[in-house]
């Protein structure tokens, strides 16, 4: 049977370090759709479907694929169950989270053995953490908060993340103990751009999930550092982040200015993927941008089902009459009047 992937109920969704794309991804989980019909929809081939699904089950998300089901025992009337012998299973171990990309020299990390990477602080954690910093550690001297951040220890090396100044924010990344799970509260709580931009100054931090996503949500992200970690980013993805509800309106803001800025410069195929895999949602925010003649031919030689995605293109201005031409010969467009209509009163329509 073909897994059908649900989201775990008990999992807090939305504090799990996960990318634009895993977040999309599990949005469209519900226990109906099999892996096949979420390749299709998301326009991607089924193994990096797969790939990100099992990312999901590892990090607590889904519910994995040969999730066992509970059973009850049936027992004879009168005849009470023995119990069970021998000790409790032993706990899966999983393997220890690493930060994505090559970490050398300087930006080697070390990890607490107290702190679990692959694990979000829950807020009840993180307003400890605050508490700890607000009421001890923030009435010291600069100088003084400086030197400690750079040798601290759990818990007060998760405390110091809440530090408002950029000074201990750097000495904090100098302390060999610092790892992504610091680097997500930085991202998240802290306000300066100078704090901010040493953070991303480091290959092992950027490269980590739970922090790009952290940045993403920080309603103070200076559009220099997002623009730096996005503009090569996939189209799709830089749309995920200028339609999702999870980020603030100055980082929607700033995506959808980036998808404008670089979608006449990317290859025809990453524009046709774009137009297709959202169903052409990403043209309303696309006026004035165009499409070559690789990307229309990718366009033209598909059979068009969709509904939505017809109309779309129908409303784009910038729609190339070969791709107008070849809608309006679509069965589907020769069954609706309204679609029809549409297309024929298109600037480009011969």
């Amino acid at each position: 049977m073909t897994w059908k992937p649900s989201p775990r109920a008990e999992a807090d969704h939305l504090h799990l370090p996960l990318d634009p794309m895993q977040g999309y991804l599990l949005s469209r989980l519900d226990g109906t759709l099999d892996v096949p019909m979420l390749a299709a929809l998301m326009n991607l081939e089924e193994r990096h479907v797969a790939g990100m699904l099992d990312q999901l089950v590892h990090l607590g998300a889904v519910v994995p694929e040969n999730a066992p089901a509970m059973e009850t025992e049936r027992v004879a009337p009168g005849v009470t169950p023995a119990p069970r012998e021998g000790p409790p299973a032993p706990r899966e171990m999983l393997p220890a989270p690493v930060c994505d990309g090559s970490i050398e020299g300087d930006d080697r990390l070390e990890s607490d053995d107290s702190i679990e990477e692959d694990t979000p602080q829950t807020p009840a954690k993180v307003a400890s953490y605050r508490q700890l910093f607000e009421q001890h550690l923030h009435p010291r001297p600069l100088d003084q908060r400086v030197a400690q951040a750079q040798v601290a220890v759990e818990p007060d090396l998760s405390a110091w993340c809440f530090d408002p100044t950029a000074e201990v924010i750097r000495a904090l990344l100098e302390n060999p103990r610092t790892a992504c799970l610091h680097a997500r509260l930085v991202a998240s709580h802290h306000r300066t751009t100078a704090g901010l931009e040493a953070v991303c100054g480091r290959t092992a931090f950027t490269n980590d999930a739970g922090v790009r996503r952290a940045l993403l949500q920080n309603p103070l992200l200076p559009a220099g550092i997002f623009r730096r970690l996005w503009s090569n980013k996939r189209l799709l993805e830089q749309f995920l982040v200028a339609t999702s509800h999870d980020f603030p309106d100055q980082t929607r803001a700033m995506a959808r200015d980036l998808l404008r800025a670089t979608f006449n410069q990317r290859a025809g195929e990453e524009r046709a993927e774009l137009i297709l895999s959202t169903e052409g949602r990403c043209l309303a925010s696309l006026v004035g941008c165009t499409i070559d003649s690789h990307a229309t031919a990718i366009l033209c030689r598909r059979t068009y089902t969709s509904t939505l995605l017809i109309q779309n293109i129908a409303r784009w201005s910038a729609a190339p009459p070969q791709l107008i031409a070849h809608l309006r010969r679509q069965d589907l467009v020769k069954r609706n009047p309204s679609l029809r209509q549409m297309l024929e009163r298109h600037p480009n329509a011969t």
